[in-house]
């Protein structure tokens, strides 16, 4: 992060020390307002918010607090800034975040090939008519991040596991929810049953200033401690997903390269009734069918750009000499069905 500006700095791209510190607080709390388990309950706690607005309602937050010191960093955060390129180490094809995130979930994971030479690919970044390039000489790095995005991508962010622990936390959340606002007490902390008893939207965040409090106080141990307490209550169908998820006996997921048939969902639908005993409505806490969608770079949304010798600026299609970056352009599709083991 830090590197990238220092590296922009060295071409003679004018970067204030003012500007310097705005995008790295831009690039560190771009992500702030994820709720716990990160992406995989974005939409469960919050159906309406994406958590970059609640970034942005963050550190609106901090700048009152701070005395306006976080304007430049907002204004970069929200592309308003005038060096664009700014907001482009921020969000992009080729932002800090990738850099980084590939990096660290190829360690944690040991899947060697998410490693990417970020240095290289720091040291080759460049301006030119104010958007971020990358210089020609960089382009062999540049394929190779895209390709181990490709890799990652099906062998970790869409595992068959991850797939099947994403579901049962999102079906736990909403059998939780749907009791909640049905009268049923659960034990939770404070915040987490702020979420689970009503539908909080951005109006809310805006208007009461509690509420963003509350969310920032919900992280993953909230939702651990709930399940682990959850096991035990009269409710079936929550009491059996989180019995679970807290003994790792997760669904099973199938993954298709086309979609599952009719008959093959019925018949696994009602296996899970006459095993289960639940209706036709409640067997969607057990099985889910959905589509997996790889891309790894987009060749019509913001293109990864090339500076070359002559100062000619051409797309990552364009100016590789590797037929797979088009390809790879492509969204490639796999279908899953995650179920309920019988």
């Amino acid at each position: 992060m830090v590197k990238s500006i220092e590296v922009l700095r060295s071409k003679n791209i004018e970067v204030t020390e003012e500007e310097r510190i705005g995008a790295a607080v831009a690039i560190l709390l771009h992500d702030i307002g994820h709720g716990p388990f990160s992406h995989t309950l974005e939409h469960s706690l919050l159906k309406s918010v994406h958590h970059e607005e609640l970034s942005l309602l963050f550190m609106q937050r901090l700048n009152e607090e701070f005395n306006g010191q976080l304007d430049i960093a907002i204004a970069i955060f929200t592309d308003k800034h005038p060096k664009a390129f700014l907001h482009q180490l921020v969000s992009s094809q080729l932002d800090m975040d990738r850099l980084d995130y590939l990096q660290r979930d190829s360690y944690f994971t040991g899947v060697s090939e998410g490693v990417v030479g970020s240095d290289r690919i720091i040291a080759m970044l460049n301006v030119k008519d104010n958007q971020l390039v990358i210089e020609e000489k960089g382009i062999y790095s540049i394929e190779n991040f895209i390709g181990s995005r490709r890799i990652m991508y099906w062998q970790v962010y869409m595992h068959k596991t991850v797939v099947s622990s994403e579901f049962m936390l999102t079906s736990i959340l909403k059998r939780a929810k749907f009791l909640y606002r049905n009268g049923i007490d659960l034990f939770a902390s404070p915040s987490l049953k702020l979420f689970l008893e009503e539908e909080i939207t951005h109006n809310d965040f805006e208007r009461n200033a509690n509420i963003l409090e509350s969310f920032a106080l919900i992280d993953d141990s909230d939702i651990s401690s709930a399940i682990k307490v959850w096991q035990s209550v009269d409710d079936k169908i929550l009491s059996t997903l989180c019995t679970n998820v807290a003994s790792r006996n997760l669904f099973k997921t199938v993954i298709s390269k086309t979609p599952f048939d009719s008959e093959t969902i019925l018949k696994q639908r009602e296996k899970i009734k006459a095993v289960l005993g639940v209706s036709e409505a409640e067997v969607d806490y057990f099985l889910k069918t959905e589509t997996l969608v790889n891309n790894a770079y987009s060749e019509k949304h913001k293109q990864i750009q090339i500076l070359g010798k002559n100062d000619e600026i051409l797309g990552l299609a364009q100016a590789s000499d590797n037929y797979n970056i088009s390809a790879l352009s492509e969204p490639v599709e796999k279908h899953y069905m995650c179920f309920f083991r019988c």
